[in-house]
């Protein structure tokens, strides 16, 4: 009994410490966002190219819409709209994203309303079966589901904030910290020009109990890794990081065009 009962008070502790993290503030705008088209690959572990995808955003005064989607060649599905101002500071408004196809083991469709703290995701279970978990949370400013690169593009590698807060499908929606280091300067070439990018890495802390078990149980979600480059346009890239929970690490990186031959 008294095992047990110094076992709870641990664990107490444990998520009273967790719950005193404060929010952090929201990053600073340095630069700011406008019109965007990008080409992207996603490739797997073993370096096949799994997916293809496009992202495309538009800026409506201080209002900018950025929408990330991958068409997977299994025809799995990967669509993010982020929906944010920057006024002075990178504030989310809505961020909506869609994951279907046999590429995910759990099929979700999650809405996040800052504004209103309203969070509501849709997923298939194991059996198949349809399921919706609607929340009202206290989601804080520096909330940043759909932001995070275009926050590292603006953080300061000699000052970064400790952490932003990101809303998790587990599949009920969990608010968790997701904290930044830098790993170092790496070079990279464009065409022959060489270049370096930093490396940023992000660890996710789930907080609370589930936090302080997961690691126990093999569910503590991987490390991501983004690399941007500095400079008076910083500019991203490559990723890798898993989309979610228990997928595998997938790698991100810019491509071209590539035209038919001859011409």
């Amino acid at each position: 009994m008294e095992l047990r009962h110094r076992l709870f008070l641990t664990l107490a502790t444990v998520v009273l410490l967790w719950s005193r993290v404060p929010s952090a503030e929201p990053v600073a705008v340095r630069h700011v966002e406008g019109l965007v088209h990008g080409f992207l690959s996603l490739r797997s572990p073993e370096g096949a190219v799994v997916a293809s995808g496009d992202l495309i955003q538009d800026a409506r005064g201080s209002r900018v819409t950025s929408r990330l989607v991958y068409h997977f060649k299994d025809g799995s599905l990967q669509d993010e709209t982020a929906v944010f101002v920057q006024r002075g500071h990178f504030q989310l408004i809505s961020d909506h994203l869609v994951q279907k196809g046999p590429t995910f083991e759990r099929p979700l469709d999650m809405m996040i309303d800052r504004p209103t703290g309203h969070v509501v995701v849709r997923y298939t279970n194991e059996h198949g079966e349809e399921r919706v978990e609607d929340e009202h949370m206290d989601l804080p400013p520096d909330l940043a589901n759909g932001l995070i690169i275009t926050l590292l593009k603006n953080v300061r590698r000699d000052a970064l904030p400790p952490s932003v807060s990101l809303v998790a499908a587990m599949p009920k929606p969990r608010l968790v910290k997701v904290t930044l280091a830098v790993a170092g300067t790496e070079p990279f070439s464009v065409a022959g020009s060489a270049r370096k990018a930093t490396h940023y890495v992000l660890k996710i802390d789930i907080g609370g109990i589930a936090g302080f078990v997961a690691p126990l149980v093999g569910k503590q979600p991987p490390d991501s890794h983004v690399w941007i480059l500095d400079g008076e346009a910083p500019a991203f890239v490559r990723s890798q990081a898993a989309t979610f929970l228990g997928g595998p690490v997938w790698q991100t990186d810019l491509v071209s065009p590539v035209w038919p031959s001859g011409r």
